[in-house]
């Protein structure tokens, strides 16, 4: 008897191995160790309501011409999208006045069904091209992928990505800037090129909140969810040309990149609210949260995935 248990430890541990290698095979023959985005032709041009002309969109490989960039995902947001825009265009609207501070805001719409994209020219043709875009994905990519393709068609110093549903209370965006500052040891209304140039995220968190807050966290990192995130224009660069991920789980891969680039994160407790609406499928959308995260781990713990080195001038 105790043969035969030993020969099944033996046959079980052997097939599990094999499974898992398998597996490991089977993820590098089918993962690319560098990511492909594809972008359609409608895709790189934005419409002016002023003029009625296809603009294109700048790259961010180009140099920075204004202060900040705001980059908002949204997925059939036409109810939640106008109160977010609101506090948000209030608060830089103020900030501009009697000052050169320059912004844009680009709301992604990720393949939208309803009037998201509707709503969102309406802001546009109110505050013109030079301070509000539309980037309309002709199919759905994800939270991930909207907002990589978002950051990319952006002309920021600085590039912040906020939720639609405006959970994070806009004003906030001072304490994150704060949480940068530190890093860079520059102000960048001020001194914009050097804070272009710099390698720093800071990151807004709920994890002061506990209760209310549903963290998914990483070495050193309390909370990696929270959708209030503010990059340098080259650090943006660095990391979203390496992400993978395109879904809920892109935040987690984005800041390994930065990790294992050493770039570095700052966390600061920011104004957190639940807001009715939400996309996410409790159930579903963590079990797809959990296999996404193992994925990440076993591909780039397998070289399926590689991250693009930091190119030194």
């Amino acid at each position: 008897m105790e043969v035969d248990i030993k020969l099944m430890l033996y046959f079980g541990s052997a097939i599990a191995f094999s499974l898992l290698l398998s597996v490991c095979i089977l993820l590098i023959a089918t993962s690319k160790a560098y990511p492909i985005v594809l972008r359609s032709k409608k895709e790189k041009y934005f419409f002016d309501p002023i003029s009625g002309d296809l603009l294109e969109f700048p790259s961010l490989n180009e140099p920075y011409n204004i202060h900040l960039s705001i980059i908002i995902p949204a997925y059939n947001e036409e109810e939640r999208l106008p109160p977010m825009l609101d506090e948000c265009i209030t608060f830089l609207e103020d900030r501009s006045k009697g000052s050169d501070f320059k912004f844009e805001i680009i709301v992604v719409s990720d393949g939208s069904k309803d009037g998201t994209v509707k709503v969102a020219q309406e802001y546009s043709k109110k505050l013109g091209p030079e301070k509000f875009r539309v980037l309309d994905l002709e199919t759905n990519r994800g939270k991930g992928g909207a907002v990589r393709l978002g950051m990319q068609s952006a002309r920021g110093s600085l590039l912040l990505f906020a939720d639609a549903d405006g959970a994070t209370k806009f004003s906030d965006l001072t304490k994150v800037e704060s949480g940068l500052t530190n890093l860079i040891n520059c102000n960048y209304i001020n001194d914009p090129s050097n804070a272009a140039q710099s390698l720093a995220i800071s990151i807004g968190s709920r994890a002061h909140l506990e209760e209310e807050a549903v963290a998914t966290r990483m070495r050193g990192i309390k909370d990696t969810q929270c959708g209030f995130k503010l990059l340098t224009r080259e650090a943006a660069r660095i990391c979203f040309d390496s992400m993978h991920v395109e879904r809920w789980a892109f935040d987690v891969e984005l800041l390994y990149i930065a990790q294992t680039l050493k770039i570095p994160i700052s966390e600061v407790a920011v104004t957190w609210t639940e807001i009715e609406g939400s996309k996410v499928t409790p159930i579903w959308s963590w079990i797809q949260m959990g296999f996404d995260l193992g994925l990440i781990w076993v591909r780039y713990t397998i070289g399926a995935w590689k991250i693009k080195p930091i190119k030194m001038d």
